[in-house]
């Protein structure tokens, strides 16, 4: 039963990956060269927006890499490790780096008077779902220590 919920949530975070990667080489540029016609006063922001979203796209897919690490800990057997805690860990890492970017890029848009609502909705939406990440992941890892600090104990006494 355990290695049919772990095969399924891989499966889901391959899938996850595959359609934003299918996202990031085929829908943005185009989206982005679409914009970029469809507003001629904005086009400048073309390729610091496509940046911008690239950069993200890297903590983002390390991420999916440290939950898969994290998947095949648990499939071991060895989900009370610190391999499995330095994962959850890299995964907070990530979030926050993602927060920054998304933070950085809103207030940029702003700036240039570019931040439609429908984008600052999108911006927030994506800002609030990585600040859950960050913080269940945080919580996840404190029960980590917890249960990890437990094992230790118990391996002490006879």
């Amino acid at each position: 039963m355990k290695q049919g919920k772990i095969t399924f949530l891989k499966t889901t975070i391959y899938v996850i990956g595959l359609v934003i990667l299918c996202l990031c080489v085929f829908a943005l540029p185009s989206l982005a060269r679409y914009s970029a016609e469809m507003n001629p006063e904005y086009a400048y922001l073309q390729y610091p927006v496509l940046i911008g979203l690239y950069l993200t796209a890297i903590p983002f897919f390390f991420a999916l890499y440290q939950v898969l690490k994290l998947l095949n800990y648990i499939e071991n057997n060895h989900a009370f490790s610190e391999l499995a805690l330095h994962a959850l860990n890299q995964v907070k890492h990530c979030a926050v780096i993602i927060i920054i970017l998304y933070v950085i890029g809103m207030v940029f848009l702003g700036s240039q008077n570019a931040l439609h609502p429908g984008i600052a909705l999108i911006g927030f939406v994506i800002l609030f779902s990585t600040i859950v990440i960050f913080f269940f992941a945080a919580v996840l890892q404190e029960l980590l220590k917890n249960g990890l600090t437990i094992k230790l104990e118990n391996e002490w006494t006879i």
